[in-house]
């Protein structure tokens, strides 16, 4: 089936090709960009629309996060953490699109504004934050419990600084020409197209390109072709099927996204731990990255992929599992979803696998919205997913807390353990390298489990025209187009 849709899109480029090519040199300096997801919350920063103006770079956080996951200055240039619930930002010299100054006042009521947002931001639902100026050029922010992430919290995409311009009657927020990038919004059409200029007074300085023409287009294949045909210069998110036609135009980007098959440690035949390490011992998961993905996915050993790049090597051993004991032609039910185009090809193949390993699957693939509230509760044995292990701080440990803790929102394993939640504390209290040490101690308590069975680490392919430089290859999927971006 894959074969078949990379013949006919191939096939469908004599025709693309022959088009006129449109490159940034004959836009004037001008960048043409596809991206894969409209705006569906009218650019408010709040929701998912936020990483659209994140990844246009058209707003700035007081810290950044770079595509390591380290943090950095942005519109604070240092902070200081006072005591265990109060950090204190001092701003650096910057403007709004619209011309003012970025005072402390007007950063304070942009994450006020954000906290009292009729839907909260989710990088704020398990924090409350009070933020008030100090002066001029300093901002207090303070916290309901100690949090050492707060920094990290900060360059989420949700908590961007707006103008004072830029807020509405009823909470609304209104980007265009109001926020601090390096490009700012000029015109929005719906969800069809926006256009984005160069703003010159940048604190980091002035971008490379003049400015951007973007169009929201949903269908893989036709930003693939228009990349191809030179109509435009960047591509977000080609299918893996033109990945050969594309040549050194499609980027293979590592993500923090894993493929997780999520067992049930409560109830069922997987509530024995013998069972759940015989369905690990009966899964081939490099067989699966191979053909499922075409080879645009790694194995993945663990929870944390190749997108963490301070775990690599560094990953701890996994002792204490119970040993396989046979199936005897125990019935699983598999669930996944079709909202992600592999799952349910994946689900066929493991179902398959699990088989000659001795069980009997009954596959359930539906729509996640049929599905998650019956995994919640443990209606399945098995549950297929694809699951940032980052979630909205770029770190890991709000994912295994959320996921793998007795207290958890969303432990699909159902899983009890007093080890995984004594770890995840000890990670949670941590900072630094000690916090990563104590995360990769955390993974392995969960492993020790079998309560999940990493699938694959999974790679996003970004289309990048020929001779276009600085393209964001961004893990954490926030970034996109940078300062250094041209043609």
């Amino acid at each position: 089936m894959r074969r078949r849709g990379f013949l006919l899109a191939a096939a469908g480029l004599g025709f693309t090709s022959a088009c006129g090519s449109f490159t940034g040199t004959a836009r004037g300096g001008r960048l043409g960009v596809d991206l894969a997801f409209a705006p569906t919350q009218g650019l408010s920063p709040y929701g998912d629309d936020g990483l659209l103006l994140s990844r246009l770079a058209v707003v700035d956080g007081l810290t950044r996060m770079d595509a390591d996951g380290v943090i950095h200055p942005a519109l604070a240039a240092k902070w200081t953490r006072t005591t265990a619930t109060t950090w204190e930002f001092t701003l650096r010299a910057a403007r709004f699109q619209d011309g003012r100054d970025v005072t402390a006042a007007a950063v304070a009521r942009s994450l006020t504004e954000a906290g009292r947002a009729k839907v909260t931001p989710r990088v704020l639902s398990d924090v409350k934050l009070t933020a008030e100026a100090v002066g001029e050029r300093t901002v207090r922010i303070t916290a309901g419990d100690a949090d050492p992430l707060l920094p990290a919290r900060l360059a989420n995409p949700s908590l961007a600084v707006f103008s004072p311009a830029a807020y509405r009657t009823g909470g609304a927020v209104d980007p265009v020409g109001t926020a601090t990038g390096p490009f700012a919004l000029t015109k929005v059409n719906g969800a069809v197209s926006a256009t984005l200029d160069r703003f010159d007074g940048h604190w980091r300085g002035r971008a490379a390109a003049r400015g951007l023409d973007v169009t929201f287009v949903a269908d893989n294949n036709a930003r693939a072709n228009a990349l191809r045909s030179g109509q435009i210069e960047v591509a977000e998110f080609v299918p893996a099927a033109q990945a050969l036609v594309l040549g050194g135009r499609a980027r293979r980007v590592a993500t923090v996204r894993t493929t997780t098959l999520y067992l049930n440690t409560r109830k069922g035949s997987l509530a024995d731990p013998g069972l759940r390490a015989a369905v690990r011992a009966g899964v081939d998961t490099s067989a699966l990255a191979s053909s499922v993905y075409e080879g645009y996915a790694e194995r993945a050993d663990g929870l944390l992929g190749p997108g963490f790049a301070w775990a690599d090597g560094k990953r701890l051993p996994v002792t204490g599992r119970a040993a396989a004991t046979a199936p005897r032609g125990r019935t699983l039910t598999l669930a996944t979803y079709t909202n992600r185009a592999e799952l349910p090809e994946v689900a066929a193949a493991l179902g398959q696998q699990l088989k000659r390993a001795g069980f009997g699957v009954r596959l359930v693939v539906k729509d996640y919205a049929r599905l998650e509230a019956g995994a919640l509760d443990g209606d399945y044995d098995a549950f297929l997913m694809s699951r940032s292990t980052a979630l909205d701080t770029g770190d890991p440990v709000s994912y295994l807390a959320s996921d793998f803790t007795g207290g958890g929102s969303f432990n699909i394993s159902q899983l009890r353990d007093a080890r995984v939640d004594a770890a995840v504390r000890d990670a949670a209290g941590r900072e630094g390298a000690a916090r990563q040490r104590a995360v990769l101690a955390a993974e392995a308590a969960v492993l020790r489990t079998d309560a999940v069975v990493p699938i694959v680490h999974e790679e996003h392919l970004q289309g990048v025209g020929a001779g276009v430089r600085g393209v964001v290859l961004d893990p954490y999927e926030r970034q996109f187009i940078g300062l250094e971006t041209r043609a």
